[in-house]
């Protein structure tokens, strides 16, 4: 088997296990809709961000594909915060609406955290809301944050064994560092988190057996960083006039690792498949409640 051979049976193929997720999501649209319920989501995009608008674009598309309802509630960059929070009071009294996501972020004169928290619980495909927070911190994982649980789904697929390991996520935002942390524990690996303030970076990831890697800082993780025969997760993304990039040298500590994701192509694709299956649970709660 050549090099090439060995670095390729390496890598985590995130559309393959994206496009397996989505199948699942279809086909427990298509039960809902034997039964008279249509899964529906609404995306609230506030101002005329590119990348915002690029990103609903492609939440969009994924809904076409596993035949979920999609609607776009598109509103000026100068709407105010009182605005916004009547919008979504209006979503969550809507009950053709399963599913509320707004996309992030917003104008720095609304408050973020209390807008994400104006959502109802039952309609958060994001699993932001501080309840999902809550439950995922006492190991009751139902809607929480979809890059975290998409990793984790990840590693299922390709048989990763958490328990026990030294785990290492680098990041500690509430979209990935912080919930991801929480879900290695669940699975009982010893886990350390690591931020912008971590003196000697590198001691911590080299102990790692599984590095999830959340930062945004391209190439932050070299290979003298990571110990051999890691589980390595990329969940970072730069961009610059060259191309698109994760927080991980990935040319070069692919030698290293034992699995590996790519940037693109690894753990992005998941993110959008798990907001699938959520959206579909949610509108599973929503019927529940009637």
């Amino acid at each position: 088997m050549t090099d090439i051979d060995t670095d390729t049976s390496k890598i985590i193929d995130g559309r393959a296990v994206a496009s397996k997720v989505e199948a699942e999501a279809a086909a427990a649209v298509l039960k809902l809709k034997e039964k008279g319920i249509s899964p529906k989501l609404v995306t609230v995009l506030v101002g005329e961000d590119p990348a915002s608008q690029m990103y609903v674009r492609m939440k969009h598309k994924a809904c076409e594909r596993v035949g979920i309802l999609a609607e776009n509630c598109i509103k000026p960059g100068d709407i105010t915060e009182e605005e916004l929070f009547s919008v979504i009071d209006g979503l969550n009294k809507d009950k053709t609406v399963s599913s509320i996501l707004v996309q992030l972020p917003l104008p720095r004169h609304i408050r973020e955290k209390a807008i994400m928290n104006a959502i109802s619980p039952d309609k958060d495909p994001d699993g932001f809301h501080p309840f999902h927070m809550g439950s995922l911190m006492i190991n009751e994982e139902g809607l929480v944050p979809c890059t975290p649980k998409g990793i984790i789904r990840l590693m299922d697929e390709y048989n990763v064994d958490i328990k026990g390991k030294n785990a290492v996520v680098v990041g500690r935002s509430n979209i990935v560092g912080k919930p991801m942390a929480a879900m290695l524990l669940n699975r009982s690996a010893t886990v350390t988190v690591c931020h912008s303030l971590t003196k000697d970076l590198k001691s911590y990831t080299k102990e790692a057996d599984i590095l999830v890697a959340g930062t945004g800082v391209k190439h932050l993780i070299k290979e003298d960083m990571v110990k051999e025969g890691a589980v390595i997760l990329d969940a970072g993304i730069a961009t610059d006039s060259a191309g698109t990039y994760g927080d991980v040298d990935f040319e070069n500590v692919i030698k290293k690792a034992s699995l590996i994701t790519p940037v693109p192509g690894g753990v992005g694709p998941m993110t959008i498949a798990i907001l699938m299956t959520h959206v579909v649970k949610c509108a599973e709660i929503i019927a529940n409640e009637k």
